[in-house]
């Protein structure tokens, strides 16, 4: 019996970034796994991230997530975890060097989009983006206000 891939749905959805969709075009979208402390896992399982300000940083041939806040874990003692720290991201290394190689680019960024569950294990969807002058931005809204007063319209016949 094959197995059906299991997308990430509203339950498993630990925190969302907003605003990365808001700032940026997202070209392409990677699943990566993160390495995490004990008490970093609790605190996502808790759903206490915020990922509104983060972006993937490459050294030395790895990938790493950095400005994510994970908040201490409330039932922690002295083994709790520095909430800013950098954060590993699991990641094959053609994924790794196909990232990197794009961030050269001028004005391209790899954000975090989502953090989720899946199978028990902390994930996390990256995209490489690229800035929206603040004209597209309002086209986006523009747009988005045309359809939804289309559906609005359209609702009623």
């Amino acid at each position: 019996m094959v197995k059906k891939k299991s997308k990430p749905n509203n339950d498993n959805v630990m925190a969302t970034n907003r605003k990365a969709r808001h700032d940026y075009f997202i070209e392409e979208t990677f699943e990566a796994g993160i390495a995490l402390t004990g008490t970093e896992i609790k605190s996502v399982r808790e759903r206490r991230v915020t990922l509104k300000d983060g972006f993937v940083s490459f050294r030395n041939g790895e990938a790493f997530l950095q400005n994510i806040h994970i908040n201490e874990y409330t039932e922690g003692n002295q083994f709790n975890h520095d909430p800013l720290r950098n954060r590993k991201l699991l990641l094959h290394k053609k994924e790794i060097r196909k990232l990197s190689d794009a961030v050269q680019t001028k004005g391209v960024t790899v954000v975090p989009l989502k953090m989720y569950l899946k199978h028990n294990f902390a994930k996390v969807l990256i995209g490489v983006a690229k800035g929206k002058h603040e004209y597209d931005k309002r086209h986006d809204i523009k747009a988005r206000d045309q359809k939804r007063q289309i559906d609005r319209v359209m609702k009623h016949y």
